[in-house]
């Protein structure tokens, strides 16, 4: 097993169609793999899989270890991208030692963690039994993780592939829950003499809610927002507002029309505000864009109090860092995304966000101040996809493995941490009970955005470690 032999397969498997809840071509590709190789498989009813491989000869009293993955991508795209994450292969390029995907994600998340399960089982290592288990939908709401019934695997000893910071070990993760409210609204004519504008905030660097939700980047969703809010003294009439993706992606989106008196300076409005969002945020999201002019609309607006409230409601919602952890050194505890806004249909307008916190209490304390912004401006709340957090065990005999043949391999000493992102593995504590459990993986960035990246160095690291903790394990 090398790195050479991950990548081979991961390019395999950038052209697989798995968007979160359309996994079926990436769970036969696995059934297929296990097939060819005379492998035991076992898939269960909702499309989790599980490989086995029996131990090497002299290895047969090693408990079994579970390597631990999730099958679907987060499919994000530039805006005018005609990619088809449903029929068409991931378009990558290699530069500066990066694997990257400019105008999609790339799905090294949690792709690579997939392609190392299966070199692992392709390979003739030393090793004692393995399970490795492939869930569905993770990225969504942890679907595979929360159907998955007792006995799909035995081992006590589990290894998640599902890091993104090569050097890394993580024993512990942030819980989560989603909180959707939703708008109701009439139309309304237009005001006599207004004229459509549609206004277009881009080309922002966006990231994953959990790993990316303390470095300060552009939420256009809010941004969009503020704006509009600023504009409330100008009669302006809200036509759409759409913006954002998924739950766990920050906004790098949005675009709304209003109907204006004046369109030639609520553009020139636009474009003033605009430069002066780009010197606040200069660092974090230079290449931010923002667009503006003349638009023919059919469409009729929405009622004027409803368009209120929800432009307030947007601009109010709690997002970013609530609460940095007090235990762990700069370790995220509680925040919130803005994640998007979607007019599902004629007469109702839904806005998606979701909470992460490493302390249930905070977690539903943050759900609650989310909810009580959306309730106090007239809109209905529910809250959906939640799931735990995994507590740090700073005594674990898989930790230690893995700790030694770090410092072995390499010269020096991991860093252990805990991650505000949400992982599999605390769902897999309180549904199985006392696992021994870790995660690692290369180093990957900008995942959940277009332009995601994974580091081919950190890949060759991240092998030779996996296939050492593996065969080292007893």
């Amino acid at each position: 097993m090398n790195s050479e032999k991950v990548l081979e397969i991961f390019k395999e498997i950038t052209r697989i169609p798995r968007e979160s809840g359309h996994e079926e071509p990436m769970t036969a590709y696995l059934q297929q793999f296990a097939k060819d190789r005379n492998l035991e498989c076992r898939t269960d009813k909702i499309g989790n899989v599980c490989i086995v491989k029996e131990a090497s000869a002299g290895k047969e009293s090693v408990p079994t270890l579970v390597l631990q993955g999730h099958q679907d991508m987060v499919c994000e795209k530039r805006s005018g991208t005609s990619h088809d994450f449903l029929k068409d292969p991931i378009e990558y390029c290699v530069e500066d030692g990066w694997m990257i995907a400019k105008d999609t994600t790339l799905g090294a998340d949690d792709g690579i963690g997939i392609a190392a399960m299966l070199a692992l089982l392709e390979s003739d290592l030393p090793m004692g039994r393995i399970e490795c288990v492939f869930t569905i939908s993770e990225e969504t709401g942890m679907d595979g993780a929360f159907g998955m019934e007792s006995g799909f695997f035995t081992g006590r000893t589990l290894i998640n592939l599902d890091s993104e910071d090569e050097g890394q070990m993580f024993i512990g993760c942030a819980g989560g829950i989603d909180t959707r409210a939703c708008f109701k609204y009439t139309q309304e004519d237009f005001h006599p003499g207004f004229k459509p504008v549609k206004l277009d905030i881009g080309n922002a660097i966006g990231g994953h809610s959990g790993d990316d939700i303390n470095k300060g980047r552009v939420n256009t969703i809010q941004l969009m927002a503020r704006f509009l809010y600023s504009e409330k003294q100008s009669g302006m009439q809200l036509v759409m507002f759409k913006g954002g993706n998924k739950p766990n992606a920050i906004a790098r989106e949005c675009e709304a029309i209003v109907a204006v008196p004046d369109p030639s300076a609520t553009v020139a409005r636009f474009k003033d505000f605009g430069d002066s969002v780009r010197k606040e945020y200069f660092v974090s999201d230079p290449d931010v864009l923002f667009t503006a002019g003349k638009f023919r609309c059919t469409e009729k607006p929405m009622d004027n109090d409803v368009a209120r409230r929800l432009i307030s409601a947007l601009l109010a919602c709690p997002h970013g860092v609530e609460t940095m952890s007090q235990d762990i050194d700069g370790l995220v505890e509680t925040s919130s995304n803005l994640a998007a806004v979607r007019m599902q249909k004629r007469g109702l307008i839904e806005v998606v966000t979701s909470q992460r916190s490493s302390i249930t209490s905070q977690r539903k304390m943050m759900a609650d101040k989310v909810e009580a912004c959306f309730l106090l401006a007239g809109a209905e709340v529910v809250h959906a996809s939640e799931y735990p957090g995994w507590k740090p065990n700073l005594n674990s005999n898989i930790l230690k493995v893995c700790v030694d043949s770090y410092r072995k391999l390499f010269g020096c000493d991991p860093e252990v941490k805990a991650i505000h992102a949400g992982l599999e593995c605390g769902l897999f504590g309180e549904k199985f009970g006392d696992l021994d459990m870790i995660s690692f993986g290369p180093t990957l960035r900008g995942v959940h955005a277009p332009g995601e990246k994974l580091e081919l160095a950190s890949l060759d690291k991240f092998t030779k470690h996996l296939a050492d903790v593996v065969t080292s394990f007893e």
